[in-house]
């Protein structure tokens, strides 16, 4: 099987100034998907500019005619399944059918934090993950939802003519733990990881492998314990948050090593950062606009 190259376009510029031709240019290069980040606000960006996931989507379907499009990832940190699929099943009308959704539980970043609420513990977040992602997959495959659970409810919820993907657009979930992976193997097209955040510092290339290879190893067992065939899941690595940090994107040659190691372990997708200078995802942009268009036929 043939790896699929994307990126993640992060929304810190304005449309009228770079935003639209960073999306344009994307689907221009040949990549499968383009996703955006879903927060308030994210780590060294905070106090600059930063616009909405759904609406910089939305933009971005009227600008482009072929590339998937999705979030990588949006959370329960300050999203409500009850508007959130509404939105969803909007941004799947105006791009005709090419929304995917990157959904995890969220973390302790800002967005934690900015409707006022306490941070929510690592229990409370997979409990409320665990009710949120089932609720969602209901309210995207039914006209009328009626729910009472212990984080969220839906009355009569109505979400007519629904999605123009079937019977939902995908999820695609982030987890690595025992029951986001069970969430994943239950609910998703796709499966999402950024590799160990542990080894990020002082790990190495080669342990990092073998992590990834030991949460793919832990999805297969949860698919097996539903009776799901794990071929059946996409495998979407994020990418820059390994101990290669942004080595891959160095060199044509650096980045097909890295997809070749990665497509030995079952990865079926891989996400690279579209280059934002001065920052963490720094890269020459002629460099990665070569590997977009070179590295897919060197990794087929």
């Amino acid at each position: 099987m043939s790896l699929r190259l994307s990126t993640v376009i992060l929304p810190y510029l304005r449309w009228h100034e770079g935003g639209r031709s960073g999306w344009q240019r994307a689907e221009q290069l040949g990549f499968h998907s383009a996703y955006t980040y879903d927060h308030l606000s994210w780590r060294t960006f905070r106090d600059g500019p930063w616009f909405g996931a759904v609406p910089t989507l939305a933009a971005a379907a009227a600008v482009t005619d072929r590339m998937r499009l999705g979030t990588l990832v949006t959370s329960p940190n300050f999203r409500h399944p009850v508007t959130l699929a509404k939105e969803l099943i909007s941004l799947d009308d105006v791009s005709g059918g090419r929304i995917t959704l990157g959904i995890g539980a969220g973390g302790t970043g800002f967005d934690a934090t900015a409707l006022g609420q306490e941070a929510w513990t690592p229990r409370e977040r997979a409990d409320r993950f665990g009710e949120f992602v089932p609720l969602l997959d209901r309210l995207l495959t039914e006209d009328s939802v009626s729910y009472e659970g212990n984080f969220y409810s839906a009355h009569e919820a109505r979400n007519i003519p629904g999605c123009v993907q079937r019977p939902r657009l995908p999820f695609a979930v982030a987890a690595t733990g025992p029951r986001g992976l069970r969430l994943a193997a239950r609910y998703g097209q796709a499966w999402v990881t950024t590799g160990d955040p542990r080894l990020y510092e002082n790990g190495t290339p080669e342990q990092s492998v073998q992590a990834l290879r030991g949460q793919a190893e832990r999805l297969a067992d949860a698919c097996a314990d539903i009776g799901r065939d794990a071929a059946t899941l996409d495998r979407i690595l994020l990418t820059g948050f390994t101990p290669d940090r942004g080595r891959p994107l160095q060199s044509l040659d650096a980045f097909v090593d890295f997809a070749g190691r990665h497509k030995e372990i079952g990865f079926t997708e891989l996400v690279i950062h579209w280059p934002i200078p001065d920052s963490d995802f720094a890269a020459e942009q002629k460099v990665f606009e070569q590997i977009a268009m070179e590295a897919p036929a060197q990794l087929a």
